[in-house]
């Protein structure tokens, strides 16, 4: 039960973890409203799963008003939002943790009672995900998405600053790094994918052009912390609010060998087996998988996520297919994961109608591991 490679050292950018357990980013929607910032429940929540030399992916947090499409999640756009976020990193810092942020623009997968002005949210083009899929308003009523607007050449410079600043404003809540999120059918992907991108200016078309604002908002970030503190997270099979193209080899191949020279900390992978964006319980069969497909195309720290277990997330990196593992539900109700995998421990089972939203049920309430208190 020791998992020998899950537990040995890792140095990630110009950070030396003691183990490759790593949280994945996890929207919870507990900021306080209306300020989108975080509070006293969220900085207890981080600490509690802070371990030293251990890393943590903060939720997705929105760069900019307009990109954000759930009620209460933490935004990175705002001086209270930056207060909030200190207070987070304090606590980690303060258990010997290291913490990057994950930046965030949901474009499409949004809805105007969320924008400022109640205007429609932007994406590549004017595509709506599929009428059969719903989304929450924020007066908490449940309807099909909209169409969105697509974007104006002239205003992607002005997304892409947007990045930029959230990065300027991570760094200045005193964050360890950052990870740019470029998966599960957010504004990234939906720029990369053929379907959601119809583009026929230098953003779209080919899968060069397709690729550039990935590239753009990449180098922007680079610009405020240095590629080694700079991660990127992508799902290449995924399905997540309706996203997927139909070879996705030929275009996430280029995008990986695109960002490959740049030095990044690490890429951050979505096992397809589990990309459902956390709404339900998913576990799809017979897909490839991310990690091993694309691993030769990546010289440096390759993390995967995805439903794995000690025993898979062992048998993955001493295997050579990723360098760290990420784990997301279990984690969230076994605050003491990594201790309670070591050392073989039980673990708690999660409670996904806690999930999203509320206070400290199912967030800040699941225990330590008995054994722990004596060890």
């Amino acid at each position: 039960m020791n998992f020998p490679s899950l537990f040995s050292p890792l140095r990630i950018g110009p950070y030396q973890l003691r183990h490759r357990l790593i949280m994945a980013p996890l929207t919870r929607m507990r900021a306080e409203k209306p300020s989108l910032a975080p509070r006293p429940l969220n900085v207890e929540y981080y600490a509690q799963r802070a371990t030293p030399g251990g890393l943590i992916i903060a939720e997705a947090s929105p760069v900019m008003a307009t990109g954000f499409g759930s009620p209460g999640v933490p935004g990175i756009y705002t001086e209270r939002q930056i207060d909030g976020w200190r207070k987070v990193v304090d606590a980690v810092h303060a258990k010997g943790g290291v913490i990057f942020l994950q930046l965030w623009h949901v474009g499409r997968v949004s809805h105007s009672s969320f924008q400022p002005g109640g205007v429609l949210p932007v994406a590549p083009s004017a595509v709506p995900i599929a009428a059969d899929l719903k989304t929450g308003t924020a007066d908490g009523k449940l309807v099909p998405y909209e169409t969105p607007r697509a974007l104006e050449t002239s205003e992607i410079a002005g997304v892409i600053e947007g990045y930029r600043q959230g990065a300027k404003n991570a760094l200045a809540a005193g964050f360890d790094g950052v990870e740019i999120h470029g998966a599960n059918g957010y504004l990234i992907e939906q720029f990369l994918q053929s379907h959601t991108n119809l583009r026929t200016d230098q953003y779209g078309g080919s899968i060069e052009n397709r690729t550039r604002f990935l590239m753009e908002v990449t180098q922007a970030v680079i610009s405020v912390w240095g590629a080694d503190r700079v991660g990127v997270r992508l799902s290449p099979y995924g399905v997540a609010n309706d996203s997927g193209e139909p070879d996705p080899m030929p275009l996430y191949s280029h995008a990986i060998k695109s960002l490959d020279p740049l030095g990044l900390a690490y890429l951050h992978f979505v096992e397809p087996r589990s990309s459902g964006a956390g709404r339900a319980e998913v576990n799809h069969q017979n897909v490839p998988s991310a990690m091993v497909l694309y691993r030769r195309m990546w010289s440096g720290v390759l993390i995967s996520a995805g439903g794995f277990t000690g025993e898979t997330a062992d048998a993955a990196i001493s295997a050579g297919h990723a360098d760290a593992i990420a784990f997301g539900r279990i984690f969230i109700s076994n605050p003491d994961l990594p201790r309670r995998l070591q050392h073989g421990f039980p673990l708690t089972p999660y409670n996904r109608a806690t999930f999203y939203g509320g206070e400290a049920a199912g967030y800040t309430d699941y225990p330590v591991h008995g054994e722990m208190e004596k060890a």
